[in-house]
């Protein structure tokens, strides 16, 4: 019912606590690759960009496969990609060999501190946060236009020539809720 109620006074759309132009709580959190990661730690080298998610969610499925096109394109040294998974980290391994996600899985799944510093309502969500520490776009849900803006702030913080997320004659909705 609050769900309802946010949804029919942000336009449809659910919301996140965290808003752009705010600072982005810090966390950290262990990686499938077994090492510990900071966000604080990666802002130091350029922007992060953190799309939460669970594996039974179909949204999330459609959605990640676009933010790895992006990490193909502007991830590395300037950048950091990760997939939060709020999943353990045997139905991570599965999702991400499954769907091609080979940014950085982190596991957010005991009492979801991550996901709960950022108030999510819904998954896929995704942040674009600078290195400053500031969040500077986000998507709930799959936003085509959202994703756009993102992929062409990481081509300006990375010195990249900007490249189309999406392919011509793909088929692509303009919004899915999460």
């Amino acid at each position: 019912m609050l769900l309802r109620f946010f949804r029919g006074l942000f336009g449809g759309k659910p919301v996140s606590t965290v808003k752009s132009g705010s600072i982005a709580p810090v966390f950290t959190l262990p990686g499938m690759d077994g090492k510990s990661h900071s966000l604080a730690e990666a802002l130091k080298k350029g922007p992060v960009l953190a799309a939460f998610f669970k594996i039974s969610c179909p949204v999330c499925q459609f959605t990640l496969p676009f933010v790895e096109r992006m990490y193909e394109t502007y991830g590395g040294g300037h950048a950091s990609f990760w997939a939060v998974s709020q999943d353990d980290a045997s139905d991570t391994k599965e999702f991400c060999e499954e769907f091609g996600i080979k940014f950085p899985a982190l596991i957010d799944e005991d009492g979801y501190p991550a996901s709960n510093q950022y108030g999510l309502t819904n998954v896929p969500t995704i942040f674009l946060i600078a290195p400053d520490g500031k969040l500077v776009a986000s998507s709930v849900g799959f936003e085509k236009a959202a994703l756009e803006t993102m992929a062409a702030k990481m081509a300006r913080y990375t010195g990249m020539q900007a490249q189309p997320l999406f392919r011509p004659g793909e088929v692509v909705p303009d919004y899915k809720p999460g």
